[in-house]
């Protein structure tokens, strides 16, 4: 090769690692909050982010973690996070304070919450009616988990507030104030409700929205879990990144549901998978849970609605208008 044309291959060489720096440079970026990323009703997102799928959609995503959903929706709502992964009953619940909440891709088709009695109190619980006066732990209060069980103590006669609400985070916290007795019960989620089940036999459950049919059993309906939502002005103003976030997720489901549980786990981060073997339990239990496209269920969105209706009369008078708490436009474009 000629001096000449070596000096062309390297401008161009030169050219093209300045192109291809530039534009990861110019990558928008995203700062993602997320309450509780260890629970398995948040994998997708934390899924998205180990195989690389947000980069691959066109956006850098930094994630930041939080004890529970309401201090994730909290740092939104603030400024200092741009988007949640969280439970879509947010956008529903605070709807009527003009908020202005948005889920534009929903992860999950079922909540996945089960209300566990600590293995120190199964024999003096027994029924939701006896968490009357009782401490129950919950992710944080005014968290998704915190929602769950004043529902479930309406629906059984109790009134919403007569258990005393602890917040204790999720995962390995919660399994600790199970198991210490902190606290006389608990809405959890997996894989802590699997670990605890694992460990004492006898554990009882109240109630479990971990599969379809308990689902149905639970709330009369479908009820959608864990989604992407913030500010619907920031998705009006930040259509490229609600865009690739929403197609990262829609990939991610994909992959998971052409995947097994094993090959799922070895792509986690270790730190949440210290115990394979029941991390693995865990997800299988899980895996029915994951949406296989993304979108919102309209009629899943009117089961929250009637769901808090119930329990809250500011709600229930406020007339929310449900098609403004949700957009399938961005997974409708990514299953293209």
């Amino acid at each position: 090769m000629s001096m000449k044309l070596l000096r062309r291959f390297g401008v161009s060489v030169a050219a093209l690692v300045l192109s291809t720096g530039f534009a990861f440079a110019q990558m928008p970026k995203v700062t993602l909050a997320i309450g509780g990323a260890s629970c398995l009703c948040y994998l997708p997102t934390m899924l998205a982010h180990q195989l690389g799928m947000y980069k691959k959609a066109g956006v850098d995503v930094e994630v930041v973690q939080f004890k529970g959903g309401s201090t994730a929706l909290k740092a939104v709502l603030g400024g200092s996070a741009d988007v949640v992964s969280g439970y879509f009953d947010h956008c529903v619940e605070l709807a009527p304070k003009g908020q202005g909440l948005q889920a534009f891709v929903v992860y999950d088709r079922f909540p996945g919450l089960v209300l566990v009695v600590s293995p120190k109190h199964t024999n003096e619980i027994k029924s939701i009616k006896d968490l009357a006066g009782k401490k129950v732990g919950v992710s944080a209060p005014g968290s998704s988990t915190d929602f769950f069980l004043k529902y479930l103590l309406s629906q059984n006669g109790v009134d919403k507030n007569a258990a005393a609400v602890i917040g204790v985070g999720l995962g390995g916290s919660a399994i600790a104030a199970m198991e210490q007795g902190q606290i006389d019960a608990a809405v959890m989620l997996d894989p802590a409700v699997t670990v605890l089940a694992n460990k004492y036999k006898n554990l009882r459950i109240l109630s479990d929205t971990r599969s379809e049919k308990d689902t149905l059993a639970v709330f009369g309906g479908q009820y959608p879990g864990g989604a992407l939502y913030t500010k619907a002005s920031w998705i009006a103003s930040h259509q490229k990144e609600a865009q690739a976030m929403a197609s990262a997720i829609v990939m991610t489901l994909k992959w998971i549901h052409s995947h097994s549980a094993e090959e799922i786990t070895a792509k986690m981060p270790p730190a949440f998978t210290k115990n394979k073997k029941l991390y693995i339990a865990a997800l299988k239990n899980t895996m029915s849970m994951y949406s296989k496209d993304g979108k919102m269920d309209p009629k899943g969105a009117k089961a929250v609605l009637a769901v808090f209706a119930k329990s809250s009369p500011e709600i229930a008078k406020a007339h929310i208008d449900l098609s403004k708490t949700y957009t399938n436009k961005f997974v409708d474009a990514a299953n293209k």
